[in-house]
């Protein structure tokens, strides 16, 4: 009868030759419980309230982790603790504003330095339009540090009835919605983006053309036309682009064709420029050449019979 309720003490001897042993850190705990329940220890004056305490405490300290409140609970005590966020310093941006970084931060007036999480803050900073890359760190007690590098425009490119801010690889970085004129080249057209930094590159050769120029237009996707500060429509080859160019800095020195009355030059054909007039101009030539023709015929000698 004995035999079958007696046990051995847990971490003694006798359980290890049966084949069972506590890890070391464990067996004083036990063997301190096991006297306990035998009645071996007598336990001091308000033990069994502390107890009490500390089970309802644990219970609600696990109940909050399993409502999922405890990185609340945490934010709330270690912010009342002299960690509260005070202080952001944001550098590095110029188009990005400063209220839409602290937006990404999603900071509240309790929120604490230690348990803001500045990974996930950082990514969503990096989602905004402008920004290439972000970095946030902490500074303690109080400090949130933001630097940014955002994403270098290169042109304004017009399509589909809008305007947008293009990269030098033709990627959209945001809308351009600023009513004043951009210095940022402007490029229209299907394809411009994607070919449009060469080419405006290669107009660094002709700087006398290029200071003039208002827009670049891309025609079917093929060659391109300039549209110049006068008003003036430069039709480019698809080839030999360059030769075209040198032709025209050349009417521009010699012959000044920027300041006569023409709303086109058509550069397409290699042995030759083609110009459109302005109406006014087209009026002004045909009544020269009818008084010219008058002219001609006064002076023709009469022929007698």
């Amino acid at each position: 009868m004995l035999n079958g309720l007696w046990r051995p003490v847990p971490g003694s001897r006798l359980e290890a030759e049966q084949g069972f042993v506590l890890p070391r850190p464990l067996r004083k705990p036990v063997r301190f419980l096991a006297r306990y329940c035998r009645g071996e220890i007598q336990p001091p004056r308000y033990t069994n309230a502390a107890m009490t305490a500390f089970l309802f405490a644990a219970t609600g300290i696990y109940g909050t982790y399993l409502g999922g409140f405890m990185p609340d609970v945490a934010q709330a005590v270690t912010a009342r603790t002299g960690f509260a966020v005070d202080e952001i310093n944001v550098t590095g941006n110029r188009e990005v504003s400063e209220i839409d970084v602290l937006d990404r931060l999603e900071l509240t007036g309790w929120t604490s330095l230690i348990g803001f999480d500045a990974s996930a803050a950082r990514d969503r900073i990096t989602k905004l339009p402008w920004v290439e890359n972000a970095s946030v760190r902490k500074i303690y007690p109080d400090t949130i540090e933001v630097k940014l590098d955002e994403r270098k425009p290169f042109a304004i490119w017009q399509h589909d009835g809008q305007l947008s801010v293009i990269e030098r690889s033709g990627n959209i970085i945001a809308s351009y919605n600023d009513g004043t004129r951009s210095p940022l080249p402007l490029l229209l057209g299907l394809g411009a983006p994607e070919v449009g930094a060469n080419f405006v590159s290669s107009m660094q050769d002709h700087p006398d053309i290029a200071t003039r120029v208002r827009a670049y237009i891309r025609v079917a996707d093929r060659r391109w036309d300039l549209k110049l500060d006068n008003g003036v429509d430069v039709m480019l080859p698809e080839t030999s682009v360059d030769e075209a160019l040198d032709r025209l800095d050349k009417m521009s020195r010699e012959q000044k064709i920027f300041d006569r009355d023409i709303v086109s030059i058509d550069l397409r054909l290699a042995d030759r420029a083609v110009f459109a007039l302005t109406d006014e101009a087209m009026i002004r030539r045909e009544t020269e050449l009818k008084e010219q023709a008058a002219a001609n015929r006064k002076k023709k000698p009469e022929t007698r019979t």
